[in-house]
Formats: C-alpha cells, structure tokens, sequence
C-alpha cells in the first residue's frame, strides 16, 4: 500500500513559492474617504501646531533642553552598542533597498507594479515635504546648539523635523498601506508605529535630535501615508502606460524575430553583348537546362563556361564514331 508523503509547513510554503505567479483578481486599494481626510486635516493641524510650539519657544522648547541636559547616552550607556544598530532602521538606504526587495518580489508575484510604484512616490514625497521643511526652518541640533533656551530656527541647520523618524514611518509604514488583509494591515501599522517612535527616541538618546524633532517627524511621516491615497490614479495610470510600453515592446520584438525568413530576390542581368560566350547560349533557356526535351547529346551545342581556360571544341565527334584523322 503506498502512502503519499506528510508535508510540513516549511514544504507548504515551497511550494507555494513553486507556483507560477498571477495577478490577484481585486486588489484593495485605499479609498480617500472622509475618514481619512479628517485625519489628515488634523495630523496637519498638529504639524503646524509643533512648529508654532517651538518657534515662540514655548514649554516645548524647554523640554527639548530639559532632556538635553540629561545626557540618556550617559545615564544608560549599557544599551548604546544597541541604539547604533538600531538607528539603521531609519537611515534611507539600507531600509528602502529591504523594503524594495519585498515589494518587488510582491510585483512579480502578482504581475502589478503598484507596490514598487507606491513606495517611489511617498519616498519622493518625503524627500520634497521633510527636505523643504529642514532647510527652510534651518533648526540647529543639540550638538552644536549656541544659546541655552533657544529654539536655534534659522541659523542654518537641518534636524527639523527628523528625518530618520519621518523615513521610518513612511518606509515602514508603506508595508502596512499595502497589506491585503485588514488584518495584517492593522497589526504591521503598529509595528511601523512603534518602530518609526522607536528609531526617533533613538536619535534623542544619542544627543542627534531634540524631542520635538523627532515628534515633528513622526507627524510629517504620518501626514505622507494619510495623504498617499490621492496619488493612486497617478500610480494606476502610470502602471498602465509602464505595462503597455512593455507590450508594445513585446509585441514588436516577437513580429521581428517570429516572421518567416524569406529568401533573398536574386535579380538575374543578362551579360553584355560583347562576350565570347553569350553567343553559344540559348536565347530562351539558361545554361543550366537542355535545350530541348529529345535532343540527343551529341546535337547539343558546346558551351565553354565563363571564365574556363578550356577552348570550345565544335570539331568533337559523337561517342561510337571513328575519326578518319587517326592513323
């Protein structure tokens, strides 16, 4: 009696990696519903609040030098080897080649280039909202601070908001924005939560940020996810014109490669009148035929090919017959 064998979980999984990859029949993309544009009318809302915070240097401000002062690097400086590690996971490179890695793989699976579309467009919006927002406030970080109790905007800096943490959110938080489930959504936005607020109190243990740096980013990071659901026409119609480049491509490149070979049309030139040889050819057939069906061999006419150094030789006689030359 033959039995078939027990897969294990990891073999389920093999497998399923094994099979050929399609492209889901709905695919959930958020809608901008008026939920969501309260939300992000109020993250806005707590942005602007932030800044005007720290820019008539409120309690705000105070806090950011109170924590300053406390040196957490200094107080808990048995867990600084794990803090340099973890802040990796808000620098951009090394996050956004992991991040991409998945959702390009998620691409190939289900034949859509969403997921790598989605994470291109909120990283060119973090760069062009959070980039602006630093250079444009100018805030001078607690390393090189000059006054204490000074907010240092506009002396030329760029910490404000912190972009590690806003980086963490978007990068993170992108994952979640493109689960398939409401489930796994809900479970990866806290996961990209509490890894985004983990990397920014990173940067205030290691003295890179103030606090209210790395509140302002994690507002600015949110703000980018809130608002991604009205780039998605932009994101379909450029999926849309990618895929048709591609058949376009496709299709020419299999109507080059796919069509019969013809052979080459040789086009036949009669030779000038002036050669020896022309004379000796038939008019009407090529050389290469008889010149007639019943024409014995011995009636043919000679013909010396063109270019041969053999002369023509009328006087040959028929096969069978004697000569009266020979002796």
């Amino acid at each position: 009696m033959r039995t078939e064998p027990k897969l294990t979980r990891l073999d389920r999984v093999f497998a399923r990696l094994d099979r050929e990859p399609e492209r889901p029949a709905h695919i959930d993309v958020p809608k901008m519903s008026r939920h969501r544009i309260v939300l992000v009318a109020a993250t806005a809302a707590f942005y602007g609040a932030i800044v005007w915070a720290v820019v008539i240097t409120s309690w705000l401000v105070r806090l950011d030098w109170q924590v300053m002062f406390f040196r957490p690097y200094q107080q808990w400086s048995e867990i600084h080897w794990f803090v340099d590690y973890y802040v990796v996971l808000g620098q951009r490179g090394p996050t956004a080649v992991m991040v991409a890695s998945w959702l390009g793989w998620r691409s190939w699976r289900q034949h859509t280039l969403r997921p790598l579309l989605a994470l291109g467009v909120s990283l060119l919006l973090l760069n062009i909202t959070v980039g602006a927002a630093k250079y444009g406030m100018g805030r001078l970080g607690p390393h090189y601070a000059t006054i204490i109790g000074s907010n240092e905007m506009g002396l030329g800096g760029d910490i404000f908001p912190s972009g590690h943490t806003a980086n963490a959110v978007v990068t993170w938080g992108i994952l979640a924005y493109l689960a398939s489930t409401p489930r796994a959504r809900r479970w990866l936005s806290a996961v990209s939560a509490v890894t985004s607020l983990g990397v920014g109190l990173a940067t205030v243990y290691l003295g890179t940020h103030w606090l209210s740096d790395v509140l302002l980013g994690w507002v600015a990071g949110l703000l980018i996810m809130l608002a991604l659901p009205w780039f998605e026409p932009l994101i379909a119609r450029a999926e849309a014109r990618i895929f048709d480049l591609r058949d376009r491509w496709r299709s020419r490149r299999s109507g080059t490669a796919s069509a019969p070979v013809s052979a080459p049309h040789v086009v036949v030139t009669p030779l000038p009148a002036d050669r020896d040889d022309v004379a000796a050819r038939s008019p009407r057939a090529p050389a290469y035929l008889a010149p007639g069906p019943h024409t014995a061999r011995s009636e043919r006419t000679p013909v010396t090919p063109a270019g041969s150094r053999r002369p023509p030789h009328p006087e040959r006689l028929p096969r069978g017959s004697t000569s009266s030359a020979h002796p």
